[in-house]
């Protein structure tokens, strides 16, 4: 019995901010953008947006009916969180009209939590073998205007549905975790940014690459010459480029070394286009590797490193199955391009509006471009949400 990811979806927001614009409206050179960050544009969210809509949007592109009847438990993954009680999970379940004797949960450790809630879903696959589990990660990435983190700003969501018998990856039992606890990036209760040690954490991203990486090898017995692709969690590309960097084996051959630089930058491409979604940015950079490799083959095999500031690291690997291009679709970099482009001062608006309640609870807001759902309006402090139609 294989288990693993069977579908994978992906929603981001309608809006798109170009990094040249940013970078001549904060006075800093574009390049700082471009080269510095590998970063040319970020997807950016109205208040209309949330995770609920980003992850049922992003599930909704994927699933059928059958599906729906047969998944017994949604996960969603975020440092996002719209509510200190209720899980995302719960909205996106009722949205999406799933069977209702299923389980919905929501998981936070910074940008490490999908990982974890990949895992948690192929442990329950494996104790009930016709069980689907929907797993979400789902975030908008947030920091103050004109700080160092907003060039690395972003917002999407990745779905992937986690069974028996996958038709696009199975995932290996050789994962190696390690958690250091460490101040680079968080977010209290009080603050709707977070508070950033940039170099730090880039620091302890690198480190602890270089260290779980080095367990990894010895525990498994695996070398990168196993792999076909390594993915990263991308902050922003760049950062993960040095990483490759830094683990890089100089003894590969040459054609090998060239395979990985090659399957690296597939899978940066829609990184480059969206920014930083944080839990779902290392399977949004294997979303963008499976669909624009021209070498990947099935039976390859992938290895993935998942990092969350606070902080915890894993690696684990997984195997591409027979024919697993027809799950993907062949005009993402289509869609991406038809998001609607705006000004810095639209970007200020849009991006940091607020809710602002009457006396009873109560807000609206403007008609802004989403996907398949929306936040139509809050009411007595409840979130409602809605379908789009037509």
């Amino acid at each position: 019995m294989t288990i693993g990811i069977d579908k994978i979806g992906f929603a981001t927001g309608r809006y798109r901010l170009d990094m040249e614009n940013l970078a001549q409206s904060r006075g800093v050179d574009a390049d700082k953008f471009s080269k510095g960050l590998l970063l040319d544009a970020l997807s950016i969210t109205p208040i209309t947006d949330d995770i609920v809509t980003l992850g049922a949007s992003a599930a909704n592109s994927i699933l059928t009916e059958d599906d729906k009847a047969m998944i017994d438990m949604i996960i969603v993954a975020t440092e996002s969180s719209i509510d200190q009680s209720k899980a995302a999970a719960v909205y996106i379940h009722k949205l999406l009209g799933i069977q209702p004797f299923a389980r919905s949960l929501e998981f936070k450790e910074a940008c490490y939590s999908a990982t974890a809630a990949l895992n948690y879903a192929k442990l329950h696959v494996e104790k009930h073998k016709k069980a689907k589990v929907l797993v979400i990660a789902s975030d908008i990435a947030k920091y103050g205007i004109n700080t160092p983190g907003e060039p690395t700003q972003g917002s999407g969501s990745v779905a992937m549905l986690v069974s028996q018998n996958p038709r696009l990856l199975e995932i290996h039992d050789d994962n190696v975790a390690q958690t250091r606890d460490i101040m680079d990036f968080w977010r209290p209760n009080y603050s709707t940014t977070p508070f950033v040690d940039g170099m730090y954490s880039t620091k302890q991203y690198l480190d602890m690459l270089k260290t779980t990486w080095a367990e990894y090898q010895k525990r498994s017995g695996k070398t990168l010459a196993d792999f076909s692709a390594f993915c990263f969690h991308l902050p922003f590309p760049k950062l993960a480029l040095k990483g490759l960097h830094k683990i890089m084996d100089k003894r590969l051959p040459d054609r090998k070394k060239e395979t990985l630089k090659a399957n690296f930058d597939a899978s940066i491409i829609y990184s480059r286009q969206i920014g930083n979604i944080y839990t779902g940015s290392l399977f949004l950079g294997l979303l963008s590797l499976l669909e624009n490799s021209n070498s990947l083959q099935g039976g390859e095999q992938i290895a993935l490193f998942s990092y969350g500031s606070g902080a915890v690291a894993e690696i684990f690997s997984a195997t591409l199955v027979s024919d697993f291009k027809k799950q993907l679709q062949t005009n993402r970099k289509e869609q991406l391009n038809q998001r609607q482009s705006i000004s810095v001062a639209d970007y200020e608006k849009l991006f940091f509006e607020e809710a602002t309640l009457d006396a009873f609870g109560n807000a609206n807001f403007a008609n802004y471009a989403t996907n398949d759902f929306y936040l139509s309006a809050i009411k007595e402090h409840q979130r409602i949400y809605e379908a789009k139609h037509g």
